[in-house]
């Protein structure tokens, strides 16, 4: 199940709900604080997460850095 972040329109609070994919309405969500329906999907940022060491290297990245000069 997806976790979505909404924006209320009326008193801007930010907040997120699990939503389950059989659940017709993911595009607006009840807001917890003001309980308004006047809310909107947020875009958002995806989080990646590893375990063990997590270094960089010039060698591991994809593509030409030639191309970014």
């Amino acid at each position: 199940m997806p976790i979505y972040e909404y924006h209320c329109t009326d008193c801007g609070h930010d907040f997120e709900k699990l939503v389950r994919f059989s659940d017709p309405k993911t595009n607006s969500a009840e807001c917890p604080g003001c309980q308004s329906q006047n809310t909107r999907k947020r875009l958002s940022t995806i989080a990646i997460f590893s375990s063990g060491n997590t270094t960089t290297s010039s060698s591991a990245s994809c593509g030409s850095s030639s191309a970014f000069r």
